[in-house]
């Protein structure tokens, strides 16, 4: 019997650090999109000056110019796209 109870305390114990863990990990995601939302950084095209777009294409995204004057990726991004060329 007092095994039983130590392995009920023990799941109480799992489910109450696994929703401590969930409420972290909403706070610290609504902090995040908050300051996302206050610190706005508009990348601007080397060519036209015109504000950047996010794109995705083929399942990669990116960064492309309004006028088509270029896109832009990040390293994890270029190397998918190396990748799924080969």
């Amino acid at each position: 019997m007092s095994d039983e109870k130590d392995r009920l305390g023990d799941k109480f114990r799992d489910v109450e650090a696994a929703r401590e863990s969930e409420w972290a990990r909403k706070h610290d995601q609504e902090l995040l999109e908050k300051l996302r939302a206050r610190v706005k950084v508009t990348l601007k095209c080397p060519v036209c000056q015109r504000p950047l777009a996010e794109r995705v294409v083929g399942g990669i995204a990116m960064l492309a110019c309004p006028k088509g004057d270029g896109a832009w990726l990040d390293s994890h991004a270029l190397e998918s796209l190396v990748k799924s060329r080969k």
